[in-house]
């Protein structure tokens, strides 16, 4: 009779690992239905400096679909092209491949008692999100999951003007990968 109290508690502990995966850490994030400057900033900040992860399908770019690129929030750095964007069903904005994968780095994540692997800017060393390998097939099967408050996205018609003419062929589909 001693072996209930155990399943008793390694049920407790089973259920209670749902609530972590959905939490992603202990901190509460800031409410994202809270729109102004100051809570972005402070949700960019929990989520590049800390780790964090803002919500699935409540954030600015899950569901974007203009032509252009995204950039490292912070320092303007590119990371991923539009065309490289794809609709994974996550809830975060989702792409195949980085424009460059040396403007990123990867790190194995153990938080949540799983193994990930973690994506950071590597000119800002922020955290981006994750890569996991169930993407497109026919892409290279990775799927990178970024967050929207970490990046900013740079629409086709402001790229030269902000300083990204070099990648108008990736995005207008002209090259697969833009000069370094």
């Amino acid at each position: 009779m001693r072996l209930a109290p155990i399943i008793a508690v390694a049920l407790l502990a089973v259920s209670g690992a749902g609530y972590y995966a959905y939490a992603q850490t202990r901190e509460r994030p800031i409410a994202q239905t809270e729109r102004s400057p100051n809570a972005l900033e402070r949700l960019r900040n929990w989520v590049m400096d800390q780790g964090g992860t803002e919500r699935a399908f409540d954030n600015e770019y899950w569901n974007h679909h203009e032509t252009g690129i995204y950039v490292e929030a912070r320092t303007g750095e590119a990371l991923f092209a539009s065309t490289t964007k794809y609709d994974s069903g996550s809830g975060w904005p989702s792409f195949t491949t980085p424009i460059d994968p040396n403007a990123i780095t990867m790190h194995e994540d153990y938080t949540l008692g799983m193994r990930r692997i973690e994506v950071r800017s590597r000119e800002g060393n922020a955290h981006l999100g994750h890569v996991f390998d169930d993407g497109p097939r026919g892409t290279g099967g990775q799927r990178f999951c970024i967050n929207s408050c970490a990046i900013r996205f740079i629409p086709r018609e402001r790229m030269a003007a902000e300083g990204y003419a070099r990648y108008l062929p990736l995005v207008d589909g002209e090259t697969e990968t833009a000069s370094r």
